[in-house]
């Protein structure tokens, strides 16, 4: 299963459902959420007040796809667990990039 990854003209967008107050920082599998469509899960330890959580985000999908902080936003859903991740840069190479890190993670 390939995740929903979209291009736009400087960027791309990952759907990312996101469970904070967890027991550690981890990217899970790629699954399909309640509507069927594809979404890479993650967890957080912090709780989701005061935008905490998405900073944790941001900072575990820098680590773990090697892209700087600076180039990763939450486009949407700031307040809700199903969030638009936007990463900034050559939307081409990142497609590759983040699809090749995510071979075999999906369910």
């Amino acid at each position: 299963m390939t995740v929903l990854i979209r291009k736009t003209k400087s960027s791309v967008l990952l759907p990312v459902r996101l469970t904070p107050n967890a027991s550690k920082n981890e990217l899970g599998d790629v699954e399909r959420d309640a509507a069927g469509q594809q979404v890479l899960k993650a967890r957080v330890t912090v709780v989701p007040e005061k935008g905490k959580a998405n900073k944790a985000l941001v900072k575990l999908l820098s680590k773990e796809l090697g892209i700087p902080a600076s180039q990763i936003s939450v486009a949407s859903g700031a307040t809700n667990r199903n969030k638009q991740i936007e990463i900034s840069g050559d939307p081409d190479d990142l497609f590759t990039q983040i699809t090749d890190w995510m071979k075999g993670r999906s369910t």
